[in-house]
């Protein structure tokens, strides 16, 4: 009995790993993109990395034959979640430009809370009260973080909490595109609008700045982190019971602690830990309760598994 229940314990440490990996990845590529941010503007990252990007997605698209019906880019709601995770992905990194990047990272671990809420507020799906109180509980620790009206307060948390909003409109949009439509057409769609918003704001933030190899060579990386990381997520979901998997990508925060630690000189105050631990606390909680009504909503499958804008 007790082999038989280390066997089938397996797929489910498996995908815990998997997302620890993707984890890693989504992180790495943040830190690059921060550190990029150093030499150049935001709106130059997102052009050459979404230039990488959008090459890479797009010939795995192609590979898989997901380019079959390009038109189907212009559905409505594939059209709502690229312009969705636009806005999120300017925000997001506007905010990390100016920002430790374990806040940001803090904030952006509401996102499964802030659909739960969204799918209960348009799509009416039942939500009871103790998923509420998480919620609310959640968006508590968030204040902590950001601290409005208290010394240490930046304005460029609120970009953070732009981009939390945006992510949740983006995951909600997500969850009716026809299945009919690929995951990797929407993905390709994503990466070129982003490409496309990157060299829209190119003057606008400051201009071209002249790139050295080592600068490009970075942003490719970063776009590649962002593969693997997508491709160890599905991994991950595919792996084992997502209720067990989920939580795993709460992990993100400790790998943005330690990579601002060790790159940035970045050390974490105690309402910035305390804030993330609330937030962390009320969505594993949100979770539970969604593993006991038997049902996977919202918050156990964020439709943005990193918890972030994945608009390269």
């Amino acid at each position: 009995m007790q082999t038989g229940n280390a066997l089938a314990s397996f797929p489910n440490i498996r995908g815990a790993l998997c997302m620890m990996v993707a984890m890693i990845g989504f992180t790495l590529n943040d830190a690059i993109t921060k550190f990029s941010s150093e030499s150049m503007n935001m709106a130059q990252v997102m052009l050459v990395r979404g230039a990488f990007a959008s090459l890479l997605v797009g010939l795995l698209a192609w590979q898989q034959g997901a380019l079959a019906r390009p038109g189907s880019m212009l559905q409505p709601l594939v059209a709502l979640r690229v312009i969705a995770e636009a806005g999120a992905t300017v925000a997001f990194l506007v905010a990390l430009a100016h920002l430790p990047i374990a806040n940001v990272s803090a904030v952006l671990q509401a996102l499964p809370l802030a659909v739960t809420m969204g799918a209960a507020l348009v799509f009416s799906e039942a939500v009871g009260w103790r998923r509420w109180l998480a919620i609310a509980v959640g968006f508590g620790g968030v204040l902590i973080i950001v601290r409005p009206g208290f010394e240490g307060f930046s304005v460029y948390s609120l970009y953070a909490l732009v981009s939390v909003a945006c992510c949740a409109v983006r995951d909600l949009a997500t969850k009716r595109i026809p299945r009919a439509i690929p995951t990797l057409l929407v993905s390709t769609a994503t990466a070129i609008a982003m490409t496309i918003v990157g060299a829209v704001l190119l003057s606008p933030m400051g201009g071209w700045t002249p790139m050295s190899g080592k600068g490009t060579a970075l942003l490719a990386l970063a776009a590649v982190l962002v593969l693997i990381g997508y491709q160890f997520i599905i991994m991950a979901m595919r792996a084992g019971d997502i209720s067990f998997i989920a939580p795993f990508r709460y992990t993100a925060l400790f790998w943005s602690m330690l990579l601002g630690l060790i790159i940035f000189g970045d050390v974490p105050d105690l309402p910035m830990i305390f804030g993330s631990a609330i937030i962390i606390g009320s969505g594993l909680y949100a979770l539970y309760r969604e593993r006991v009504a038997g049902r996977q909503k919202p918050a156990a499958e964020s439709a943005g598994p990193d918890m972030a804008p994945d608009g390269i």
